[in-house]
């Protein structure tokens, strides 16, 4: 009779466990399957030139950032800031990735905001996001001189992201290389 209350006291703690330990997890550090692997190969049209195009290999040799974004984005405007002033430093490259966006409304979002980046390839139907993992704007992804990704960041970067992760990450890659 004892074992007949025991195993679903038993399954309600394990399932109690098992919500508690996902309570602790935080949403932003999923775990891509492409750091440390190659980052996927493409070739973009440049929002602000569009007969001329932008590839993977045009980064080759150096670190860069690869920012994911769109103009109808809110998050993107909240790390905006983020980026400029990430440009204005000038410690690493950022190539924009216009993500399921309008040409149009992207070229209006950076005459508002300023533009944080080198350059800008347009991926209207979301292709190389979809081949980058990209589930959601921005994302952010690390990239270094042999073109392996080395970190991913999901959600709009902050200060203390730039200063205590990506700064120290980006660092560490440029001594290396």
């Amino acid at each position: 009779m004892k074992a007949k209350f025991l195993v679903p006291l038993a399954l309600f703690l394990l399932l109690a466990g098992f919500l508690a330990y996902g309570l602790k997890l935080n949403p932003r550090e999923v775990p891509s399957p492409l750091v440390d692997k190659p980052a996927p190969a493409f070739r973009v049209a440049q929002l602000q030139s569009p007969e001329a195009s932008f590839a993977l290999e045009d980064m080759r040799g150096k670190v860069w950032l690869l920012n994911v974004w769109a103009s109808w984005c809110v998050s993107c405007r909240a790390e905006h800031p983020v980026l400029l002033e990430l440009k204005q430093r000038g410690v690493v490259p950022v190539v924009g990735l216009n993500y399921k966006d309008t040409v149009p409304d992207a070229l209006g979002y950076l005459a508002q905001h300023g533009n944080p980046f080198a350059t800008i390839g347009v991926d209207p139907q979301g292709a190389v996001g979809f081949e980058y993992g990209v589930y959601g704007t921005p994302e952010t992804f690390l990239i270094d001189a042999n073109g392996v990704i080395r970190y991913k960041h999901i959600g709009p970067l902050t200060r203390d992201t730039l200063d205590k992760v990506l700064l120290p990450k980006i660092a560490e890659l440029s001594r290396a290389g």
